[in-house]
Parts: structure tokens; C-alpha cells; sequence
């Protein structure tokens, strides 16, 4: 079986750290990348330093990865932030937080990752959010980000078509992570995916035939969206 290579943003914890579990029992090598190291023990586990919201971290990020192959089979752009707030308690610094990493991070990402691209072969997830297609109150940073990521995304398509790159965009609705946590308490977290939802979700996408990709997948807790 050939090596296969991947890289997931944002792997210390959460989604991220659950996705690089995963790959690693499917066979994968797997770059972790975060801004705090990830807490894996693992021979093909290797992981990496970053700031996707700086475009030299991310540079460096990708120097490290030639070290250890020419390309990625897999790319999943997953590091988000996530905040509450009314439009009128949002401060501007914590609205532009939201768009340099839930946008400009995956722009870095996709922009210095074609160098890593294996024609006809790369498979490129984004992990987006229902909040990228529908707008929720008391999250409007974090919608907008999400609104632009996907609109970054579809351009991206467009632009590589001839490379024969795949796309698929995973749209999930809330899934029960540390991240909330640090949130509220006002929210059944019995309401919620859980992780393991998520990644059998992930799993039909990754071993999708390679002639398929899944531009919007939208996938929810059976009780709808959290109110």
C-alpha cells in the first residue's frame, strides 16, 4: 500500500485532534499542525508549529513539510475560532480575529499549499459550519468568516480545475467539543453532534471514489439547529 501524506490544521484539540486519530489508524502520515503542540504519541504523527493567521508561520509550516515529501494527498484546513456576541457588544478586534482565522488562515493554507499539490490526486477538506450558509444571532464574526470562507473555496475550485484538484466542503451544525466549554451554558449539549458523528461523516469522504467531491455537506443533530 503506498504511503499516503496529510496535513490537519488545528490538531491540539478538538475536531482537529479527533480527525488525526482517525487518519493515523487509516494508515496515514499526518501532520498536525497548531499553534500549541498536540498531545499524539504516534510514529507517523508529526507535528508542526503554526500560526495560520501569519503567512511566513504558515511558509515555515510548509518548509517543514518538504523535508519529508514532495506532496499531500490530503490537505484539511480545520483551525476556526469560535465567539459569541451581538452585532453591538462586538468589538472590532474580536469581528477581524474571527476573519483572519476562519478566512485568511485557509488562504495562507490553499495558497502556499499548491506547491504541494499532486495532480488528480489531492483531496482538499474544509471544515466549514451551517453558519457559513444560514446567519445566527449573537455569532455575526463568526458567520461572516464563515460566509467568506466559502466563498474563498469556490473561487480556489475554479482556479485549479486543470490540477484535477478535489474540494469537498463539510458543513456541519453543533458538534460537541471542548469549545464550548468556554462559551455558555445555555446550550443542551444533548442537542449536539458528537465528534464521532462527525468523523463517520468524514470517513464517506475520504474514501470517496476519487472522482467525487462533496462541495457543501450539510449535516445536523436530528433536533435541527441550536436555539
Amino acid at each position: 500500500m503506498r504511503t499516503q501524506y496529510a496535513l490537519v490544521t488545528g490538531s491540539s484539540s478538538g475536531l482537529g485532534f479527533e480527525i488525526c486519530q482517525y487518519l493515523l489508524e487509516e494508515g496515514f502520515i499526518v501532520f498536525g499542525a497548531s499553534r500549541s503542540a498536540t498531545d499524539i504519541d504516534h510514529p507517523k504523527f508529526i507535528d508542526l508549529d503554526v500560526d495560520v493567521t501569519n503567512e511566513e508561520s504558515v511558509q515555515q509550516m510548509y518548509d517543514e513539510v518538504g523535508k519529508e515529501t514532495y506532496g499531500l494527498h490530503l490537505i484539511v484546513s480545520n483551525a476556526g475560532i469560535f465567539e459569541m456576541g451581538s452585532v453591538l457588544d462586538t468589538e472590532s478586534d474580536m469581528f477581524l480575529d474571527h476573519l483572519k482565522t476562519n478566512t485568511l488562515g485557509p488562504f495562507h493554507i490553499l495558497k502556499h499549499g499548491h506547491d504541494f499539490i499532486i495532480e488528480n490526486v489531492t483531496h482538499i477538506v474544509h471544515i466549514s459550519s451551517i453558519a457559513g450558509k444560514k446567519g445566527f444571532e449573537n455569532v455575526s464574526a463568526y458567520c461572516a468568516s464563515k460566509f467568506g470562507l466559502n466563498g474563498l473555496i469556490e473561487s480556489c475550485r475554479e482556479e485549479w480545475k486543470g490540477l484535477g484538484v478535489r474540494f469537498s466542503t463539510l458543513m456541519p451544525g453543533a458538534i460537541d467539543t471542548p469549545i464550548w466549554e468556554n462559551i455558555s451554558d445555555d446550550f443542551e449539549r444533548s442537542k449536539m453532534l458528537d465528534p464521532e458523528d462527525f468523523i463517520q461523516v468524514f470517513d464517506m469522504v475520504v474514501k470517496s471514489p476519487p472522482n467525487m467531491q462533496f462541495t457543501d455537506i450539510t449535516f445536523l443533530h436530528k433536533s435541527g439547529n441550536l436555539e
